[in-house]
């Protein structure tokens, strides 16, 4: 037998106590976070971020000129041949 003896525990709290403690606890440990100055700004990013922040926003934008630079010279390769996207479809 454990030394937990049941009948020694107190009873639960109300439910209305619980929920006022919990709202004053939410109050104290809530951090505020500083209001954007206008509608879209975003929160300040930590520094500490920033690098890899900076190498996603490239490896983005990398990606997205390298797709869009495939797919134009892939238009073209199939304009060399005669071929419309439409007929393509067909194919397939």
């Amino acid at each position: 037998m454990s030394g937990h003896d049941d009948a020694s525990d107190p009873a639960p709290l109300p439910e209305s106590v619980r929920d006022h403690l919990g709202h004053e606890l939410r109050t104290v440990y809530t951090v505020k976070a500083p209001e954007p100055r206008f509608l879209g700004d975003e929160p300040e990013i930590p520094q500490e971020f920033e690098p890899q922040i900076k190498r996603l926003e490239t490896r983005l934008k990398t990606r997205e000129e390298g797709t869009e630079a495939v797919g134009q010279a892939l238009h073209r390769i199939l304009d060399a041949f005669g071929v419309t996207p439409r007929d393509a479809e067909r194919r397939d």
